[in-house]
């Protein structure tokens, strides 16, 4: 049997991109099974009124943006909902652990819906408490425990959160990686941080932002013993980053970006700190979601831009901004699939449920844990004049 390479297509039929670079996904998202959705959606939601309030995260699908209150990031969103406190019910359009920010910023007669409980985050959920309990054990044996300060992404689960609340540590986003590093460090004489879970946004801001280098960086990895890492290079390192990263953003190829360049004249690269430290010495500019939006918003008719972050925003970008020549960063690398989870038929369930008077897939965080990230966050949001969108 002869067997023949294909290109990845990972959402429907597809089509070969290889002769044209744009913002398509090889393959668009199916249609809605039901013609009615829509309609049905927007009677739920027009019944609730103002007891409910929807989220929607840059990288949900169009079918489900249009029905948000409100789009962003998932801090904005989370402290979006805890500004409404007249809303009974919070649905988030994106992924459980930001549901579960939503949860523990909003206040306790609020509930807060998933639409589809299978919406996690393939980055959250590369550190799990018991491996990082296990890590901070062995930082302790190598004696170097004392010194540590975790700091974790936004993009954690609640538990991490409060992990680094109850030892010393913070939150951050990407826009505020950089301060929140900064705030860690100075924190202890001779502090080394415990960045958790993206290895590649710790790595940037370590690097690309502080003066670090790359030796002052090792990485843990979870599933080795002590992380893989001998106890002289913990000793020696100054920032011990966590084994994680977006199944999205970590796919982007500093290959692509040269390939870019050769093809589309003057072309400007722009992409999430989330992507490959190889990816990101090649960009042009670099910077969260709410950056690359305003980034665009703001650059000149019939510039050319090459944007590396999730395809749903890129298309948005794209359809919104006809006047500027805008590319996805690379032909494979697709929706993320978890985001994508959250569908019109998800969603009009979750509403009409409420309609009728049932909860469905409500997240909630518990006391203990709700204290302790808390914690974490306020650390965050303590950080003076600094911004906290990710």
């Amino acid at each position: 049997m002869t067997t023949v390479d294909l290109p990845l297509l990972p959402l429907g039929p597809g089509r070969d991109l290889s002769a044209e670079r744009g913002v398509e996904c090889p393959g668009d998202l199916p249609a809605a099974s039901d013609p009615d959705l829509v309609a049905r959606a927007r009677a739920a939601k027009e019944a609730l009124g103002e007891k409910v309030f929807v989220l929607g995260h840059h990288y949900q699908r169009d079918e489900v943006i249009q029905f948000a209150d409100v789009t962003g990031d998932s801090f904005k969103l989370a402290r979006d909902a805890a500004g409404r406190p007249e809303a009974e019910y919070i649905v988030f359009c994106g992924v459980h652990f930001m549901a579960e920010s939503a949860d523990i910023l909003t206040g306790p007669t609020q509930q807060v819906v998933l639409p589809d409980l299978a919406a996690g985050c393939s980055m959250a959920d590369m550190a799990r408490l018991g491996q990082v309990e296990a890590a901070w054990d062995a930082l302790t044996e190598a004696g170097i425990a004392d010194s540590v300060v975790p700091v974790t992404y936004m993009n954690s689960s609640a538990d991490i959160k409060a992990f680094c609340g109850r030892n010393g540590g913070a939150v951050c986003t990407s826009s505020n990686a950089e301060v929140a590093l900064e705030w860690a460090f100075e924190q202890k004489p001779d502090a080394k941080v415990l960045f958790l879970p993206d290895q590649h946004l710790g790595r940037n801001t370590a690097v690309l932002k502080m003066g670090l280098t790359l030796e002052d960086c090792v990485v843990w990895d979870p599933r080795r013993p002590d992380g893989g890492l001998t106890a002289e290079e913990l000793r020696n390192a100054r920032m011990i980053l966590w084994k994680g990263h977006c199944s999205v953003h970590g796919r982007f190829s500093p290959e692509v970006v040269d390939e870019l360049r050769t093809t589309i004249p003057g072309v400007q690269i722009l992409v999430h700190p989330e992507c490959q430290h190889e990816v990101v010495l090649k960009a042009d500019l670099v910077g969260s979601t709410e950056f690359i939006i305003k980034t665009i918003e703001a650059a000149p008719a019939g510039s050319s831009w090459a944007i590396g972050t999730e395809l749903n925003l890129v298309k948005r970008l794209a359809e919104a901004h006809p006047d500027k020549h805008i590319s996805f960063l690379d032909k494979t690398v697709c929706y993320c699939s978890t985001m994508n989870r959250i569908d019109l038929p998800h969603l009009v369930w979750a509403l009409e449920s409420l309609v009728a008077g049932t909860v469905v897939n409500r997240i909630e965080v518990d006391p203990e844990t709700e204290r302790w990230a808390k914690v974490a966050l306020q650390r965050m949001l303590d950080l003076p004049g600094r911004s906290h969108k990710d």
